[in-house]
């Protein structure tokens, strides 16, 4: 049997879907550097966590943190954000709108 990360978050399904993104495109989580764990979400992350959030540099855009709630690979940052919005393993759509949280999650 495979084994998975587990996501954290509010009512968080095996899509990686949460109660606060919850569309068929709302399918990736994040691994926080600060804590090294998987939410669904930054406001997950942030009701659950008792730190802030950090977000991950440059030097660090190799690292395996983003997980495809569609086909449970995890993908380097580099590879998630350079994959025009789908999974480069499933070809599953990534919500586009997540772009504007990418400061939240990466050195910009």
């Amino acid at each position: 049997m495979a084994n998975f990360p587990r996501i954290h978050g509010t009512e968080v399904n095996e899509r990686t879907q949460c109660a606060h993104y919850h569309s068929e495109r709302d399918i990736i989580a994040i691994k926080h550097p600060c804590c090294a764990t998987f939410y669904a979400c930054i406001k997950c992350h942030d009701e659950a966590a008792d730190h802030a959030a950090t977000v991950w540099s440059r030097a660090q855009f190799d690292e395996p943190a983003v997980y495809c709630g569609n086909c449970h690979s995890t993908l380097s940052i580099s590879q998630y954000l350079g994959c025009a919005n789908a999974c480069p393993v499933c070809q599953a759509a990534f919500n586009p709108g997540c772009a504007n949280h990418y400061p939240l999650y990466f050195e910009q």
